[in-house]
């Protein structure tokens, strides 16, 4: 097992494997995003080394496959039903727009993808197609649709912009749990290089949307006694089968008990989503570096991750913007 200097069990792996997507959502990407060469991502047969690495050397159970957008990844069935296989791994979801899912959400589950988180900011067509900048909310109804009929346990992830979708398209969201067996997350926007100011400023605390929601329908009772499940914070509505889940970095920080850690696109170890420092992992390896000198490497990274992150103190990343780490 892995443990930092504060005691901390990192045993949580998120792996970008693409920094590429088929939206161009406005708080993750520029319009214009120019994309890394495929050569300078990590490539099947790295992942293929790295994973079992992780999981067998270093004691990684739980794994998450983000983006960009995971479901562009060429062999992305393949790629799932080797990490499903792997020893020692116990948990194995992905996050995607859903999108491609009519046609691949079957062949995950049968590969071994357990949970799948699907982002959608808004139900409104309009909208959606705003802060997606081309998307179609109904294709990506189809892919939740797609995912229930395979069987994989579901989550939707709505980022919330003050002034954008923080009153009616919480509501709507959030009216979801009343007929649907799903955990409805809403995740604060974090700031993130070029537009981090815009980011802060457009940022909706938990406190904030449980007012709306209370005052647009009815009020939400905390479960668990507030212990995270993961990052979030649950509430039930009342009468609801569903729940309500509030990701809250930024205003109520949960680095305490963070035990993750991201691996980009391109293969940097990044041990703290909100600080910019990351060890490079390709580079070593595409050298030939002997496997037990990377394990420690990556230990000794491990070892030295971050309390939490600076935001408090104005310290907000700047080298990347979300869509090439994976959230």
């Amino acid at each position: 097992m892995a443990f930092d200097r504060y005691g901390r069990n990192i045993s949580y792996l998120r792996i970008s494997l693409t920094d590429r997507c088929n939206f161009r959502c406005v708080y993750c990407m520029p319009e214009q995003m120019t994309f890394r060469p495929r050569a300078e991502l990590l490539q099947d047969d790295e992942l293929r080394l790295l994973i079992p690495l992780f999981a067998e050397c270093l004691g990684f159970h739980k794994f998450r496959l983000t983006g960009g957008e995971p479901t562009l990844r060429e062999n992305i069935v393949e790629l799932v039903r080797f990490i499903a296989q792997t020893p020692g791994v116990s948990d194995l979801a992905m996050t995607t727009n859903g999108l491609l899912l009519p046609k691949l959400a079957a062949p995950l589950a049968a590969a071994g993808l357990q949970r799948i988180n699907i982002s959608i900011d808004t139900l409104d067509p309009d909208k959606f197609r705003a802060v997606t900048r081309w998307g179609d909310v109904d294709q990506v109804w189809n892919g939740i649709k797609a995912a229930t009929d395979a069987g994989l346990k579901l989550k939707l992830n709505a980022v919330v912009v003050k002034g954008f979708n923080d009153r009616q398209d919480v509501l709507d969201l959030a009216r979801l749990t009343y007929d649907f067996p799903w955990q409805i997350r809403f995740i604060e926007m974090m700031p993130f290089g070029e537009v981090a100011e815009f980011q802060q400023a457009k940022t909706v605390s938990e406190a904030e949307l449980l007012a709306v929601i209370q005052d647009g329908l009815d009020t939400p009772q905390l479960l668990n006694d507030g212990q995270l499940d993961g990052e979030a914070r649950l509430y039930q509505l009342p009468n609801a089968v569903g729940t309500l889940g509030f990701i809250s970095p930024v205003t109520q920080p949960f680095c305490a008990g963070c035990d993750r850690a991201r691996l980009t696109a391109d293969g940097r170890l990044r041990l703290c989503l909100l600080r910019d420092k990351e060890l490079d992992v390709r580079t070593p390896l595409r050298q030939g570096c002997d496997v037990e000198d990377l394990r420690q490497k990556i230990e000794d990274a491990i070892w030295f991750k971050p309390w939490g992150h600076g935001l408090a103190a104005e310290e907000v990343p700047r080298n990347r913007v979300m869509s090439e780490i994976g959230g």
